[in-house]
């Protein structure tokens, strides 16, 4: 059997407009309610649940996605004037990774949560940087 992801529960200030705000850069919708959580419906296999918490830990959430969807999801973030930037230690300095062929970029979502999306597996990487 293979390990599948099935749910992760993202700490919110606000489960409603965290969820709105996710759904939204990434071309997602945010479900209704569901006792303490708003469900956003990542893929067929993944939902992130928003939970209000306080406090919470700040996450990293990493997304490999194609081409396409990085071009709409990085042109959602330029127009609401997100920063965004290269690197995660850097995530404001207005660059896009470029790396044997992929692209990553990182931003941050209202909770502070680091975004990350990258065109290549982070798999794909160390294996290029073994070979580099």
């Amino acid at each position: 059997m293979t390990i599948v992801l099935d749910h992760t529960i993202v700490p919110a200030g606000d489960r409603a407009a965290s969820a709105r705000f996710f759904a939204e850069l990434f071309g997602l919708s945010a479900g209704e309610p569901v006792g303490p959580f708003t469900p956003v419906q990542v893929n067929s296999s993944l939902t992130f649940d928003f939970d209000d918490r306080r406090p919470f830990e700040v996450h990293h959430y990493a997304f490999h996605v194609s081409d396409a969807e990085f071009e709409a999801i990085f042109g959602r973030v330029k127009a609401r004037g997100l920063v965004f930037g290269s690197d995660p230690y850097d995530p404001a300095n207005m660059r896009v990774r470029e790396f044997n062929g992929g692209r990553t970029v990182y931003f941050k979502d209202l909770d502070g949560h680091l975004l990350e999306i990258r065109t290549r597996t982070s798999t794909e990487d160390i294996a290029a940087s073994r070979r580099a």
